[in-house]
This record gives structure tokens, C-alpha cells and sequence, in this order.
């Protein structure tokens, strides 16, 4: 029997947590797509394909999915995994601002949806993996709009799960924590989590967690695998599974 390789669209492709993703279906010999505004550089997998395009820009979906289409015509899983921050008090958040988050964050989800749905019947099914965030249950200061739309993914992933069900299509959503990625550091350099040394500021992240540690970007690849891959959670919809070593498992007056 010939083997059969499934393929998964990866959005946000370039960055640390994107990187880690595309690595790791790569490695258990998934045909991956990557997509990012971003160049991805060198050491894309081979097999694959990468599409530089700036999701937060509707019309630029036609584009994509027409160079998906020419490369392949199913898929198997989607990661929602694009997104961006933006560190200052709600007050001082302006409209534009505001919106480029959320249409960098939350419509692509919904927006993607319509593209993927067709393909991912063409494949009998699948997994749709939307990267959510802590921030989506228990959040902090000035960091308003990026945890709407996180806790808007949230309730976006159980609505598609209940829609996509009929179709055999399961949604769920992985809610990192605090993982060192270029995002999290970039956030330092915006002030949060302000106070001395970058790695001061990741030891006093990490004795917030219950183990003790940050995340790393792998970490949270391998959940996303688990969420994607069909054999491992076939009776997970509609779900979020937090990965943030214990952190919104603490009491915060501890």
C-alpha cells in the first residue's frame, strides 16, 4: 500500500513557536505549508511549501489559497498559529491599533475557515488547531487587545467545533503560557514584565509557573501535534488545552 502523507497549512510560520510547529510535523513526515508576512529563510522543509502573505490583509487569502491549491488540493490539519501583540494601557490603545490586532489575530481564524473547510472535506476530515493564550482566561495590564482576541479565538474554536463536526472536522485550541519566543522577548523590550535583565526577567516568569520554568517553543509544538494528529486525540473538539507549566493553576495571592 502506497503511503500517504497528510499535509497541514501552518500560519505564523516564522516565528518561534511557527518554526517549532513546522519542524515537528515535518519530522513525523507531514507535508507541511507555512505561511508568515515574514521570510522564512533557509531550512524549510524541503517537500514542502512556503507563502510569504500578510493574513491580516483579507483579500491577500485569494492569493494564498490559490498557490495551495496548485500544490495541493486536500488538507489534512490547519494551525492557527499568526499573531502579534501590543503592550500599553487600554486607554492609550488606539483604534488602529486595536484593529490590527484583532484582524492579525481573530479573523484570519474565521476568515481561513471559509478557505480550509472545502479542503479538509476533500481529505474526509481533519483538525483545525487554533494557538489561543493564557491570556484567554487570566490576563494582566496593558495587554487588552491582545487578550480579546485570544479569548476571542477561544470562543470561535467551540462554535467551528460545533459546526465543523458533521463534516468530521475536530477545533481545538492550545493556550500557551509564558514560552520563550522572539514575541515574548520582543514584550520586554516593550516594558512588560519590566525590571532588570532579560534573563532576570525570564528567571521571574518561570517562578510563576508551578514547575519552576518557562516554556519552550517545542513544548508547544508537540501539543499542537497531539491536537492535530487524528490517532492521539480523535474524541477532543471543541477544547483548550492549557500549556503553561501549572501558571493559571496557582492562586495569584500565594
Amino acid at each position: 500500500m502506497k503511503d500517504y502523507k497528510r499535509v497541514v497549512l501552518i500560519t505564523g510560520s516564522a516565528g518561534g513557536i511557527g518554526r517549532a510547529t513546522i519542524q515537528h510535523f515535518a519530522d513525523q513526515g507531514w507535508i507541511v505549508i507555512g505561511v508568515d508576512c515574514n521570510d522564512f529563510g533557509e531550512n524549510f522543509p524541503s517537500d514542502g511549501l512556503f507563502i510569504k502573505a500578510d493574513i491580516s490583509v483579507t483579500s491577500q487569502f485569494a492569493f494564498l489559497y490559490d498557490k495551495l491549491k496548485q500544490f495541493t488540493s486536500s488538507l489534512n490539519a490547519v494551525v492557527n498559529n499568526a499573531a502579534i501583540q501590543v503592550s500599553k494601557p487600554l486607554v492609550e490603545t488606539t483604534v488602529e491599533e486595536w484593529d490590527k490586532v484583532i484582524a492579525t489575530n481573530l479573523r484570519p481564524v474565521f476568515v481561513g475557515a471559509r478557505y480550509a473547510h472545502p479542503l479538509l472535506c476533500t481529505a474526509g476530515g481533519g483538525a483545525i488547531v487554533n494557538v489561543s493564550s493564557v491570556h484567554a482566561i487570566q490576563t494582566s495590564a496593558n495587554i487588552a487587545a491582545y487578550a480579546a482576541s485570544k479569548g476571542g479565538i477561544l470562543a470561535l474554536t467551540r462554535a467551528m467545533a460545533i459546526e465543523f463536526a458533521p463534516n468530521n472536522i475536530r477545533v481545538n485550541a492550545v493556550l500557551p503560557g509564558a514560552v520563550d519566543t522572539p514575541m515574548l522577548r520582543g514584550g520586554f523590550e516593550r516594558g512588560v514584565n519590566s525590571g532588570g535583565t532579560v534573563s532576570e526577567r525570564l528567571d521571574n516568569l518561570a517562578r510563576r509557573t508551578v514547575n519552576g520554568r518557562i516554556g519552550t517553543a517545542e513544548e508547544i509544538a508537540r501539543a499542537i501535534y497531539f491536537l492535530a494528529d487524528n490517532t492521539q486525540s480523535s474524541f477532543m473538539t471543541g477544547q483548550a488545552l492549557v500549556v503553561d507549566g501549572g501558571a493559571t493553576a496557582r492562586l495569584s495571592t500565594e
